[in-house]
């Protein structure tokens, strides 16, 4: 009798222990959700944006063109996306310790390259394959990763201005320069504010992180100084905050595509200002198009889909591995979701116009693709986690069963059968 329930202790504890529940997707399910969700409202907002455009560009004399000639583009390098999006996802973050460097000489390599062999369009030298390849995407997404694994590297020195301030400032300004010689603002300003927030979120002393905006500033400065193209965003910028007829041309017809959109749109694919007065609909202005088609409902849950991007980023950076994982999951997230905001607020005029891409929505291979890759980092950050989170649980749950075993195997003793009992 004793035996046969030692026994069966036994094998209850044997199929706790295999059947510990573990989820089925070792990763952050409400990311997955938010950004599917952001990758086929995109897809719509693409397909209206785009059709004029397309037959502008593949019109000639013998075809008049083909209306879905860019949202087909960009259809291939949503493969190649979700191509990297897998990759990245099951790749263990820790290997950027080892490729960092690499992925960071290729950057600036593109980058100067594209100054000699890119293509050339109104005296702007930005991109390779008809527009599709910037080297400047990458180098926004490769700056995260490289500081990430830089400043990890060396948290108990960020406080020597000789191994902190100075070196970063050395890695972001050479890359802020060769950006700027393109020349792209945006692109430039975000690689500046993203070296900014790493170092600041890397623990930083308060003294280099104040002296390293006041040098940004600086910079800032004198890049709208002496280039008259931004120095007249911002004059604008400021004529239209106190008067709204006063802003720019881009920001008037921006916000006329809001009004006529009123609360829910004139429907997707019925607008009418991607066709007439809107400028580059399909890429810097997208979201104007978006207002007009789905109204202010419309554009709210776009604004809130980015909040809740955002906000998983910074919950999975809080239940990182290391701290390697905190920073590379909060500095891929914030990248995404100040390019968005940025584009957003420029075109309500509620900052200087940057020309700010809008993740998912506006048409261009080199920030879809890597838009894609980073989540796929923070993915992979979030999924190292859940299973670290997984084992410490099975082994707590294990050291338990074990004490219980152990315990009833001091206390529970085989009942013993007197002489008087066998005969």
């Amino acid at each position: 009798m004793g035996q046969r329930v030692s026994l069966a202790t036994r094998r209850q504890t044997d199929r706790s222990e295999t059947a510990w529940p573990s989820p089925r997707l070792n990763i952050d399910v409400p990311l997955i959700l938010v950004m599917l969700t952001l990758i086929g409202f995109g897809l719509l907002m693409m397909h209206s944006a785009s059709w004029n455009p397309s037959l502008q560009l593949t019109r000639s004399e013998t075809d008049i063109g083909s209306p879905t000639y860019l949202f087909y583009r960009q259809i291939r390098w949503l493969g190649v996306g979700f191509l990297a999006l897998i990759v990245l996802t099951w790749v263990d973050y820790h290997y950027w310790h080892y490729l960092s460097i690499g992925a960071m000489a290729l950057t600036l390599a593109a980058l100067g390259g594209v100054l000699i062999f890119g293509e050339t369009v109104d005296d702007v030298t930005r991109s390779f394959h008809e527009g599709s390849v910037q080297p400047s995407e990458l180098a926004k997404f490769v700056i995260v990763i490289y500081l990430s694994v830089w400043l990890y590297a060396k948290r108990d020195q960020l406080s020597d201005i000789g191994y902190g301030l100075f070196p970063l400032a050395a890695i972001v300004g050479i890359t802020f320069g060769l950006i700027m010689r393109q020349p792209d603002l945006s692109a430039a300003g975000m690689v500046m504010i993203l070296g900014g927030l790493m170092y600041f979120l890397a623990g930083s002393d308060a003294k280099q992180t104040a002296l390293l905006s006041l040098i940004a500033g600086l910079a800032g400065y004198l890049v709208l100084r002496f280039n008259p193209t931004d120095n007249d965003r911002v004059a604008f910028f400021k004529q239209g905050w106190n008067d709204v007829l006063s802003s720019s041309d881009h920001v008037k017809h921006s916000l006329v595509a809001f009004v006529r959109g009123e609360w829910f749109g004139v429907g997707i694919g019925h607008g009418t200002s991607k066709l007439t007065t809107l400028p580059f609909p399909h890429t810097d202005s997208v979201f104007a198009v978006v207002g007009e088609e789905t109204g202010v409902v419309g554009a709210s849950i776009l604004v809130i889909l980015y909040a809740v991007l955002f906000w998983r980023g910074l919950v999975i950076a809080n239940r990182a591995p290391d701290g390697l994982g905190a920073l590379l999951a909060v500095g891929l997230t914030l990248w995404i979701t100040l390019e968005a905001f940025m584009n957003m607020a420029s075109l309500l005029g509620l900052m200087p116009f940057a020309g700010n891409t809008l993740p998912f929505f506006s048409i261009g291979g080199s920030n879809l693709v890597t838009t894609m890759a980073a989540l796929g980092i923070v993915l992979n950050v979030s999924r190292l986690s859940e299973r670290k989170q997984v084992e410490e649980s099975r082994r707590t749950f294990g050291a338990i069963v074990d004490l219980r075993g152990r315990y009833r195997r001091r206390r529970v003793s085989r009942p013993r059968r007197s002489r008087s009992t066998r005969r």
